[in-house]
């Protein structure tokens, strides 16, 4: 007779400590195109006008979410393959969504207000 047991497919700790230093190795190598890209903008030189100024705040703002985006990406990644099973697979995919939702807004939200800003800027020089 066939029970009615369900048993959920066990993820081997070899394979989710293979995915885990995968995700390591992916995060450093990321950290460090990231700290280059850093390091251009610092060296970016221009001249003092406003325009120049507000697209170098634009640049570094998109640099910080594009990090903390990477992070969460990264943070996530960890979390899957640490799951013990698909229910918690997906749990953490929720929260995920929910996190990245939330903090879209807010940058969608910054980058608006900094555009406004600009043209504000950009109107009264004339």
């Amino acid at each position: 007779m066939a029970t009615n047991q369900t048993t959920g497919y066990e993820i081997p700790e070899e394979m989710r400590d293979f995915a885990e230093k995968s995700v390591e190795q992916a995060r450093k190598a990321m950290d460090g195109f990231l700290g280059a890209a850093q390091k251009t903008v610092d060296t970016f030189e221009g001249s003092a006008n406003t325009a120049q100024a507000s697209m170098k705040d634009a640049t570094r703002k998109t640099l910080t979410y594009a990090e903390l985006n990477i992070a969460a990406a990264f943070d996530l990644a960890q979390k899957m393959v640490r799951a013990k099973n698909v229910q918690e697979a997906m749990q953490y995919q929720a929260e995920f969504v929910r996190s990245q939702v939330e903090s879209m807004q807010t940058q969608m939200r910054e980058f608006g207000t900094m555009a406004q800003s600009a043209m504000k800027h950009t109107t009264t020089k004339k």
